[in-house]
């Protein structure tokens, strides 16, 4: 879930620094979003220059906040003729920008982007946020992850598999782990009026325990896995929470809700759309 603000501080992109480009397909609210928005930040607090390339969403104000540039571009579309168009986009703003390393975190962006960063003789780096399953036709089409000049890994777990998958060599793999703003989840700083404001928009109550999963409504995140947990159970006496709202993935939110009241559910699974404030979702 990306929807807390940072509170790590920017000083402006017209910094002499190196110039960073980020590529992703865009940006809503997720954990990939969160840290382009987390190292567009430090890049410019550090005197470095930070700009973003998406085809936008409701965090590109982070990056305004940041003192990132972001550059409007249709990167989330698959078909190959528009990433083909959107390789061409990315090398001229490379080059318009004076852009020093191009670093991708998804993989249909990143196949432009590595087109892109090599036309313009630029380093290429790719961060893997997740272990991506594949058969043959997907192993090729993730393999673009592992191209990088760098591939950095978000945990172990990822590391391993990226390195068992690919044969991607030590000295090109890196694993770099999520942190986490302890400014910004400090619980002194979360007032009682938050988590109030949150409590309310969930309707939970203070008699029953609350079992909370955030992340967006995909099936590898695991939600129908606590749904038939619950059901297994057995527990009427908690409130469950699946907050991440589904990005335009319909189908699977209905999906849940109807695995919800198959498992006689109704009253305890609540389906939560995106939260602005996880630190008092937390609390």
């Amino acid at each position: 879930m990306g929807g807390s603000k940072s509170s790590i501080p920017g000083i402006g992109a017209e910094a002499a620094g190196p110039h960073v480009l980020q590529v992703l397909p865009s940006m809503e609210m997720g954990g990939v979003e969160r840290g382009t928005v987390q190292t567009a930040a430090a890049l410019t607090a550090a005197g470095w220059r930070a700009t973003v390339a998406s085809s936008g969403g409701l965090m590109t104000h982070e990056l305004d906040r940041a003192r990132a540039q972001h550059v409007d571009l249709p990167l989330a579309v698959k078909r190959p003729f528009r990433m083909l168009r959107n390789s061409v986009a990315l090398a001229n703003l490379i080059r318009r920008q004076g852009i020093d390393l191009v670093h991708a975190r998804s993989r249909a962006p990143a196949w432009s982007a590595l087109s892109a960063a090599r036309r313009t003789g630029k380093p290429f780096v790719t961060t893997f946020h997740n272990a991506y399953g594949h058969n043959w036709a997907k192993h090729y089409y993730n393999a673009v992850m592992a191209k990088g000049d760098r591939v950095i890994a978000i945990s172990n777990f990822v590391s391993e598999h990226v390195r068992e998958t690919y044969g991607i060599s030590d000295d090109r793999l890196l694993t770099i782990h999520r942190g986490i703003d302890v400014n910004l989840f400090d619980p002194a700083k979360v007032s009682a009026e938050r988590i109030i404001q949150v409590s309310r928009g969930w309707r939970l109550t203070d008699d029953h325990p609350v079992i909370m999963l955030p992340g967006r409504f995909t099936s590898w995140k695991g939600q129908s896995v606590l749904i038939k947990a619950l059901q297994i159970l057995g527990r009427q006496d908690v409130c469950c929470v699946l907050v991440g709202g589904d990005q335009g993935r319909g189908n699977y939110r209905a999906e849940l809700e109807a695995h919800v009241h198959a498992c006689g559910l109704g009253p305890v699974v609540r389906l939560a759309d995106r939260c602005t404030d996880m630190a008092a979702a937390y609390m």
